[in-house]
């Protein structure tokens, strides 16, 4: 499927854009509504689907046992593009830039197609990718699938090292050079979140209570500058903190499926949107920041607090006069409502809607769900806007539109058909974490492309109540969620009226409970098996299964459960004289995690906790 490229050009100031932010939705509805009526009735016969993949680049140095993130992705993908810009029809593979300047994003080149064969062609797509990367690296760098790099945002957490100083972010520990600067939305949707919001950010991460942990954190904030270390230890003890969208430089993989026509694709949406607590849990990947184990195994509420541009009105911490609405999610949260008709019933949770809007799109002939959809992504203000971008023409353009459904980072995204191309509606799946190795992101990237296929063939019924929803997203991301928590689960899908929701284990969910429930990976393996599909092709999906239901049970480790471990069972950690098993992650054992982690992807490492051998 066609991925656009970043926009690059002019970006206006934050005053500009907030000064010609009403003209921008107003294109923008205006272009939704002409994409809508053009293509409601469009039919994509052949299923196409892809995934994202965000790597890392680091730079190891073994004399020093040091690793730091590598400042070189705009060098690297510039090398990784030739291919596409001089043969984009035959281009293996899609390269694009992401917001850390340590970081690149990699696509298949072509669709994967509906065939059950073509899940074969997953996992080796995504080794060939991380070879050619490897291809333009120096000799002490590596690719790695990491969520977050342990120390991010530490003093001296890049190569090079960069001073304590920032413009763009104001942020006290990440600084502007880290961020990607050849594309220059990146440092404009830093800037501009933070004018918007009007007021510092004090994003705040449990500190995990380890033997000798101490009460207070300072060794958190290591600066030169006294003032500013009394303030930040007196006023958030035992948190490790952020201060800026710092959050956006981890990393995640997402999966995206061209629907065969909007309402598959409504449905899609609205039955997935109840599996996203799930994958995020399966995959948890982040328990260590700014150099601490943390009391938290996931990113997403991170970012979500990191870009959380909202103003103290639209929080609810101040009366409204000069804002709109009081928005209860920040930009980066789960969805806040089924868009489907039979989902609607579900949607129990007040949505704050812009009522113009809500009417221009009815009177356009929008279907209410669909129109209460995009009423409610356009209260917010666009982030970014090119001084190139301003005037458009609505009939052939949805840059608009792109620009606030684009900064609407919900777990799961409706995507319209691209204008003059085959691409149709689509539906983006963006709550997992990148996993260590091309096996596990091959393994979960399939199994969520045969959830799609459960979900359309059996005509199951996952939707619970969207307040469920929020909860489990919460539950998703507390430390071995896995092992610790319930979560809330329509058990009884195959009824399309079924309003059976319960609690439930994650293993209960994924391998079943007897009497009660089936579990995904049950229906999963009925539906292969009423389908005639090679050996070859049965067992490797079995081998993906066989981790996703280990990882369900407990049998096996997670990667932040993985992760821990190795932190707490190295040996400067334990080491009592040093005052270790204190939650601190050190440049020592930052380095040995990276270097274990990059011989698990390279074959030379066996961990039998996490994968079974």
């Amino acid at each position: 499927m066609t991925r656009k490229e970043l926009a690059k050009g002019s970006p206006l100031s934050w005053q500009e854009t907030k000064q010609k932010a009403s003209h921008v939705r107003k294109h923008g509805l205006k272009q939704f509504i002409n994409i809508y009526n053009k293509t409601k009735d469009t039919r994509s016969p052949a299923l196409k689907w892809g995934d994202e993949i965000e790597y890392m680049i680091i730079a190891l140095d073994q004399s020093a046992k040091t690793a730091h993130v590598s400042l070189r992705s705009n060098e690297i993908l510039e090398s990784l593009q030739r291919e596409e810009i001089e043969n984009p029809e035959t281009a293996r593979f899609l390269w694009r830039p992401e917001y850390g300047a340590y970081m690149v994003e990699g696509t298949p080149g072509k669709p994967y197609s509906g065939v059950l064969k073509d899940l074969l062609t997953v996992e080796p797509c995504m080794i060939q990718r991380r070879k050619e990367i490897q291809k333009y690296l120096k000799s002490n760098e590596i690719a790695v699938t990491l969520t977050s790099y342990p120390r991010l945002a530490c003093p001296f957490f890049s190569e090079p090292p960069l001073p304590q100083e920032s413009s763009s972010s104001k942020s006290t520990f990440f600084p502007d050079m880290a961020i990607n600067h050849m594309y220059p939305r990146y440092r404009a949707i830093t800037f501009n979140t933070r004018e918007r919001r009007g007021d510092d950010y004090h994003i705040r991460i449990p500190v995990m209570k380890d033997q000798l942990t101490r009460n207070s954190i300072t060794e958190v904030f290591e600066f030169e500058e006294e003032e500013v270390e009394e303030t930040l230890t007196e006023s958030i003890p035992n948190f490790v903190c952020y201060d800026s969208v710092d959050g956006m430089g981890y990393c995640c993989l997402q999966v995206t499926f061209q629907a065969f026509n909007m309402d598959e694709a409504r449905t899609l949406y609205d039955q997935l949107a109840p599996i996203c607590p799930i994958l995020l849990a399966l995959t948890a990947a982040s328990p260590v920041h700014r150099g601490f184990l943390t009391g938290t195994d996931c990113r997403w509420n991170i970012i979500s607090q990191c870009v959380d541009c909202r103003t103290k009105e639209e929080r609810g911490l101040e009366p409204l006069s000069r804002d709109r609405f009081i928005i209860p999610k920040s930009r980066y949260d789960s969805i806040s409502a089924y868009i489907s008709n039979e989902g609607s019933r579900y949607n129990d949770v007040p949505v704050v809607l812009n009522d113009h809007y809500l009417l221009e799109l009815l009177e356009a002939g929008v279907e209410e769900p669909i129109a209460r959809h995009i009423a409610h992504l356009f209260v917010r203000d666009p982030l970014v806007l090119f001084s190139e971008k301003v005037d458009q023409e609505d009939e052939k353009e949805i840059d608009h539109f792109d620009n606030i459904q684009s900064t609407n980072w919900q777990t799961v995204r409706l995507k319209l058909p691209l204008p003059d191309t085959d691409v149709g509606w689509r539906v983006e799946f963006r709550p997992c974490e990148v996993q260590i190795t091309d096996f596990e992101n091959a393994a979960f990237v399939c199994f969520i492309a045969l959830l799609t296929r459960i979900i359309l063939s059996y005509k199951l019924n996952f939707l619970i109540p969207i307040s469920k929803v929020d909860e489990n997203m919460k539950r998703s991301q507390e430390k071995d969620a896995i092992k610790n928590c319930k979560f809330y689960f329509n058990s009884n899908p195959f009824d399309s009226d079924s309003d059976e929701v319960t609690e439930m284990t994650i293993n209960e969910i994924i391998n079943g409970k007897d009497g009660y429930f089936s579990g995904l990976i049950p229906l999963v393996e009925s539906f292969l098996n009423a389908t005639e599909i090679e050996a070859e092709t049965h067992q490797r999906l079995h081998d993906y299964l066989r981790l996703i239901s280990g990882r369900a049970s407990g049998e096996l480790q997670t990667a932040a459960s993985w992760i821990r471990s190795f932190v707490r069972s190295h040996p400067s950690y334990k080491l009592l004289m040093l005052f270790r098993f204190d939650s601190q992650v050190t440049e020592e054992i930052t380095y040995d995690l990276i270097t274990a982690i990059n011989q698990l992807e390279q074959g030379t490492r066996k961990e039998p906790l996490l994968y079974g051998y």
